[in-house]
């Protein structure tokens, strides 16, 4: 029997300012009040620079200011508040990281697996090496950052997860593949499936359509951003994807495998 309560989510689709840090965690601020009263609030991959290769200038340390704020906006709309940063690890590598802020200050991160070699990503940022299973509300969530939706056995459910969260600077000329991606994986896992992309240009000139999502375990759509700003939300069910799975149990019989 379910016994969890339903999950609000909001999912913050913007324009980011290129590489100035200051003026992202600024512009997110006001975003973020709009944004009180969910559970968890998300924000795009490299919310605070836009999707940049200049790794060693814009890399924060692993409590710098952008970690610290992060801490802080949990802390102020008492939701976890969720993106992906340029950070240099105590190794000295530089990650793209997401970060997870509890509104108690802890954090917890992820780091893409993933690298975008068409960017050059593997040339100046460390692959992760772990994924991350998260718990909210006794919600199992999962987070992934943008290219590694392309890869279905990274995405691949063995934790009974049962929200996969993407946070993306996904460009316009593959929004095709960012659509036909999403719900495949929803169907796949029997899971809700949300997933965050930035919209406008970026310093390099590149176009990005938004296309910010939330599907269900069927892969139907229950929010779609279009290109538009906005604090979008939407409330999750946990009861109805209990029922779906108890009626459709198809995890019962996929194939085992390990990930190394």
């Amino acid at each position: 029997m379910n016994d969890r309560p339903d999950l609000e989510l909001a999912l913050i689709q913007s324009e980011l300012a290129w590489q100035d840090p200051a003026a992202n965690r600024a512009h997110f601020e006001t975003l973020l009040e709009q944004a009180r009263g969910a559970d968890l609030v998300v924000l795009p991959e490299m919310f605070s620079t836009g999707f940049s290769m200049d790794s060693a200038a814009l890399a924060e340390p692993e409590n710098g200011p952008t970690s610290m704020w992060l801490r802080e906006q949990a802390k102020r709309i008492d939701a976890v508040v969720t993106g992906s940063l340029i950070i240099q690890a105590a190794d000295g590598s530089y990650r793209n990281r997401l970060l997870w802020a509890r509104p108690d200050g802890t954090l917890a991160h992820y780091d893409k697996r993933h690298l975008f070699r068409m960017a050059g990503e593997h040339k100046h940022y460390a692959a992760g090496e772990q994924q991350l299973l998260l718990e909210l509300k006794g919600w199992r969530i999962r987070p992934l950052i943008c290219y590694d939706l392309r890869f279905p056995v990274w995405s691949r459910d063995p934790h009974s997860t049962e929200l996969l969260l993407y946070v993306a600077n996904w460009p316009a000329a593959r929004r095709q593949h960012w659509n036909r991606l999403l719900p495949a994986r929803a169907i796949e896992n029997l899971c809700y499936v949300a997933a965050v992309n930035r919209i406008g240009q970026d310093g390099k000139g590149h176009p990005y359509s938004g296309d910010s999502q939330v599907l269900d375990f069927q892969g139907d759509s229950l929010l779609q951003a279009g290109d538009a700003p906005g604090v979008l939300r939407v409330l999750l069910s946990a009861a109805q994807l209990a029922a779906y799975r108890q009626r459709f149990p198809a995890d019962q019989d996929a194939d085992p495998f390990v990930l190394t």
